[in-house]
């Protein structure tokens, strides 16, 4: 893949503070991927940014939940939701991007999760499966054909985006190494099976970069 394509974008997942070493749900080595972050999205033709954005007293938060503990789960309108610590809400130092972060470089910004019944995992439609984000329709304006992402976290957020970008047909490839996982019983090998499996192609930065400038 070829990120310097113009029918090419790099997606980089919720690079944001509350996902990294210090923040209220902390992907372990969360930061760790913000140096190779930077070199893809300078490489790129099409850097995209997406933001976790959830209004305080958001549904999945089990602070909205009397009696509910973090990492439990309740079932909203839309199926089985798990609740999460306080995270990313709207304004707050947790929802800004790492501050190492390059934002500047990308094109454009896509802020989900910020309805208030409805959490939203993949950078392209929110848990009910049927509210969009908005990516889809920007990505096909721009004559769009193939995604690489990256981003946080590997089994969660961008396993989500991976799995709905190969349903809306773009060629999709994971750079692992631009990528951090949380690893729930499990969760990290299933999504990486499952990612194979739906036709994800699992490619290196160097990779990425190399293809760049060929």
């Amino acid at each position: 893949m070829q990120i310097r394509n113009n029918d090419t974008a790099l997606i980089v997942i919720d690079v944001q503070n509350d996902f990294c070493p210090g923040g209220a749900l902390a992907v372990p080595d969360g930061d760790g991927i913000v140096g190779t972050a930077n070199a893809l999205m300078n490489a790129a033709s099409h850097p995209v940014l997406t933001q976790d954005w959830h209004p305080a007293g958001h549904s999945s938060f089990a602070s909205a939940h009397k009696g509910k503990e973090p990492f439990s789960t309740i079932e909203l309108s839309y199926g089985t939701q798990a609740l999460w610590p306080d995270h990313c809400v709207q304004h707050t130092h947790g929802a800004e991007f790492h501050p190492g972060l390059d934002a500047a470089a990308a094109r454009h910004t896509v802020r989900k999760g910020f309805r208030q019944e409805i959490d939203s995992y993949s950078a392209f439609f929110e848990n009910d499966r049927r509210t969009a984000t908005g990516l889809h329709d920007y990505l096909s304006s721009h004559g769009i054909k193939a995604v690489a992402c990256i981003g946080l976290a590997t089994d969660f957020c961008v396993f989500y985006s991976v799995m709905d970008a190969l349903s809306l047909g773009y060629r999709t490839a994971i750079c692992e190494e631009a990528c951090r996982a949380i690893d729930l019983e499990g969760s990290l090998e299933a999504a990486r099976t499952a990612m194979r499996g739906k036709g994800a192609v699992e490619v290196s930065a160097a990779e990425l970069l190399s293809s760049s400038t060929a």
